[in-house]
């Protein structure tokens, strides 16, 4: 039988610049490398506490050097209608020739130190950090990139079997294009109208962005926990129960609310047997970093204590699909 006592999965989208590139200029984006910190940080704090965590990394990121990136670029590039959103129209400006002149665009010391760390699987958050749901691009175009980024992770030794698709854009004919690679799992949305699928302009529109600040602190949508899938039908959805969204001064009288949303949902999913499924941005903890470590710290001092109590567990996405694939498996 599928595990039936209570699971913490903890999803990173780790993008470094490629995930805010189309609309934040680089000089602004000088917390991007405090990320650079945040990494180690974050692996550091997982290994005391038994964190399996699931580390979504776009592809580009994989690469030593410029010409090794330029070497393994997909055979068929997308066609975004807006081609700002286009990482590849000023590729050859924009990037540096190596990890060491060029800390915003590569990160193979970063992946190295994550797959260096017991309990943490990669997995991929596309080559170029594809918008699947922008008007221009195709399901061909999304496979070509979807195999550069498998390839990209074969010279560190993995196997990429999860996804996370950038801002969170996808549907059923992107869903059968991961399957047809091998892809077993994915990251689905919460079942809310302001967390549903939508392209880049609409997820940033006012209503949705008020309604997903508002939950973080009070419980309009409730815990989000969920059962354990039962149906191995692939790749598996494992959506998301809650984005930890970082540290605000402006509002910081209120971080007892946002931190008792989170460990309330927590607590609920290990009486109930239940998934919760935290996720956010390494780069989120980037500015007040302190603040945003010791309220992980509490959230996961929280697990420490469901797991002693309630023998809640903690597992990667990849960890989770392969139980509900083989119910008899032990994942460790």
């Amino acid at each position: 039988m599928v595990e039936q006592t209570g699971i913490l999965i903890i999803s990173l989208d780790f993008e470094l610049i490629w995930g805010i590139r189309d609309f934040v200029k680089q000089d602004k984006a000088e917390n991007i490398l405090v990320t650079r910190q945040v990494v180690p940080r974050l692996l550091k704090l997982f290994s005391e506490f038994g964190i399996h965590a699931t580390w979504a990394t776009v592809g580009f990121l994989f690469f030593e050097t410029r010409d090794e990136l330029f070497a393994s670029l997909p055979s068929k590039l997308p066609a975004y209608s807006n081609s700002a959103l286009s990482p590849y129209e000023n590729l050859r400006v924009e990037v540096g020739a190596d990890e060491e002149q060029d800390l915003f665009h590569f990160a193979p010391s970063l992946i190295r130190q994550i797959i260096d760390t017991p309990h943490q699987e990669l997995a991929t958050h596309t080559f170029s950090h594809y918008g699947c749901l922008e008007d221009g691009q195709t399901p061909g175009d999304f496979e070509s990139d979807l195999r550069s980024a498998l390839h990209a992770a074969k010279k560190y030794g993995r196997e990429i079997k999860c996804i996370i698709f950038p801002r969170n854009q996808y549907n059923d004919l992107y869903l059968d294009v991961c399957k047809a690679n091998g892809i077993l799992a994915y990251r689905g949305n919460e079942n809310l109208w302001f967390r549903q699928s939508s392209k880049r302009r609409m997820h940033r529109h006012w209503s949705r962005r008020i309604m997903r600040v508002a939950d973080a602190y009070i419980n309009i949508s409730g815990s989000n926990s969920y059962s354990i899938p039962m149906e191995a039908n692939r790749p598996i959805n494992l959506p998301s129960s809650r984005y930890l969204r970082p540290y605000s001064k402006k509002i910081s009288s209120f971080e007892h609310l946002r931190l008792r949303r989170i460990t309330s949902s927590m607590s609920e999913a290990a009486r109930l047997g239940q998934i919760f499924h935290l996720w956010w941005h390494p780069e989120d903890f980037s500015k007040h970093i302190d603040e945003n470590f010791n309220f992980l710290r509490s959230i996961l001092e929280h697990y420490a204590e469901l797991r002693d109590t309630l023998g809640m567990r903690s597992r990667t996405m990849e960890e989770v699909a392969l139980q509900v694939i083989d119910p008899g498996a032990d994942s460790g």
